[in-house]
């Protein structure tokens, strides 16, 4: 259950676009045709749904604090983690590179179609964000990070395939000529981040209440001292005679 629900938040609530806005240059290049977009997007999920597993084992077998401890006990202390940075866009680029030779191996007009586009997805900033995601959410291990990888490929993906239908229609529609071209994709892009803000709630109703918890503190006996007091039946008797008479006349 942990997994769907950090599948569906990944892509839906956290979305790489409409959430934290990463990836925009490529998603207002290549949205103008869907066919471009749905390529686009499926090698981004590709990327990612590798990448992101494989920065997981090199986070914690090599870049963490002490995560040398597996070659000794001697390196233990040893803190490779200024190497985040180089070591990810490594390992994006390797895969990047794998994926635009197939590309261009079997699918050469869309290889034609993405253009520098696809060798740019190494320099994606979803690419990397999804990684650097990864790190600071400290999975526990590589099934969620995997989960997490594919969510927010199909996030992307259907952002960018969304917008590139959108776009296909307005082409048609009688668009004010200042809103024309990118303008009315930002403007869509606002709106449908609205939309997918909608999301925020699809997990958060299901919450078991809890239950509280009465402390009762025993309290020590103490001395209350009590004090009389007297009335004084006479003065109370004249101030009331004085009232009525106030009052008669």
């Amino acid at each position: 259950m942990e997994l769907i629900q950090l599948f569906l938040k990944s892509i839906f609530i956290d979305n790489m676009v409409f959430a934290t806005f990463l990836g925009m240059c490529s998603y207002l290049a290549v949205s103008k045709k869907v066919s471009t977009a749905v390529g686009l997007g499926a090698a981004v999920i590709f990327v990612m749904f590798v990448t992101v597993p494989l920065n997981f084992l090199l986070d914690q077998y090599i870049l963490q604090p002490g995560a040398l401890v597996w070659l000794g006990e001697e390196y233990a202390e040893y803190d490779l983690s200024f190497l985040t940075f180089i070591l990810f866009i490594a390992t994006i680029a390797t895969m990047v590179q794998l994926v635009e030779m197939i590309v261009e191996k079997f699918a050469p007009s869309l290889y034609t179609s993405l253009g520098i586009f696809l060798p740019l997805i190494a320099v994606n900033c979803a690419i990397l964000g999804g990684s650097l995601f990864m790190q600071q959410k400290e999975f526990n291990n590589i099934t969620e990070a995997t989960v997490y990888g594919v969510g927010s490929g199909i996030g992307w993906f259907l952002a960018i395939v969304a917008i590139g239908a959108i776009r296909e229609k307005i082409r048609y529609s009688n668009v004010p000529e200042a809103f024309r071209g990118l303008g009315m994709t930002f403007i869509l892009t606002g709106l449908m981040a609205i939309g997918f803000m909608s999301f925020g709630g699809m997990l958060t109703g299901g919450d078991a209440p809890v239950e509280k918890k009465e402390v009762v503190e025993n309290v020590a006996p103490s001395e209350i001292e009590v004090e009389e007091v007297v009335t004084d039946s006479t003065a109370v008797g004249i101030a009331t005679d004085s009232l009525t008479n106030i009052i008669q006349e």
